[in-house]
């Protein structure tokens, strides 16, 4: 279950290949391909893992509040594909 309030990461199988219009995400494990469809949705991903949590990638990538729920709904449908995965070792996943 996507939770924003936690720390994320691209998965490490997932390589992201830039496209004008965002990027294409393949994933070498199961060989599914997704599509981000906003540079600025492919730089949230591409930075997820150098913050607290989702709200602080959103915030860093400069992504306007009033389109945050999008966003998010966007990184939930990534995070449901296995595109971003939650951050190993962090302090809420040895507290669960």
């Amino acid at each position: 279950m996507f939770t924003p309030e936690r720390p994320y990461r691209c998965s490490p199988s997932v390589a992201l290949r830039p496209e004008p219009f965002g990027a294409l995400a393949y994933d070498f494990r199961t060989r599914r391909l997704s599509f981000l469809k906003t540079p600025l949705l492919v730089d949230v991903v591409r930075t997820l893992g150098d913050h607290p949590d989702v709200h602080a990638a959103l915030a860093g990538a400069g992504v306007a509040v009033e389109q945050r729920g999008a966003y998010l709904r966007a990184l939930a449908t990534l995070a449901d594909g296995a595109v971003i995965e939650p951050r190993p070792g962090t302090f809420l996943e040895r507290a669960a």
